[in-house]
């Protein structure tokens, strides 16, 4: 059976700080947008400019509390050439960035910054070909 990665999906409290984070701090971008007014939510799609993967925000106009981020989500990764400046950029953007850390015996190769609705991303340094 042959499968293909489309999406993953996140809930957000407020739509607009979501895509600013993500557009303007990760660096997606929007590829659709389905309103459903009646039915009272948005879902949002960002992607890389390789458009092969997509991250979906849902909004729930109704949602009144913020959502509990279980103890089995730990995070989505992000693959960033300059990590230090995609560190030291969120750091200014006044988002919540841990220290630059590398697995056991390594070189700091990646750290996480929070997203307005509590959600880790990962920043990974890409690898050198």
């Amino acid at each position: 059976m042959k499968v293909k990665m489309l999406h993953v999906c996140i809930r957000v409290m407020d739509l607009e700080k979501s895509l600013e984070f993500y557009k303007n701090a990760i660096g997606l971008v929007e590829t659709r947008r389905k309103d459903f007014p009646e039915h009272g939510f948005t879902l949002v799609y960002l992607s890389d400019e390789d458009r092969k993967y997509e991250l979906e925000l849902t909004y729930n106009y109704d949602q009144k509390e913020p959502y509990i981020i279980g103890n089995g989500y730990s995070h989505v990764a992000v693959e960033v050439e300059d990590l230090e400046g995609a560190r030291e950029k969120h750091e200014k953007m006044g988002y919540s960035v841990t220290n630059l850390s590398g697995l056991p015996g390594t070189p700091p190769t990646f750290y996480f910054v929070t997203d307005p609705d509590g959600y880790r991303v990962e920043m990974i340094r890409a690898e050198e070909d």
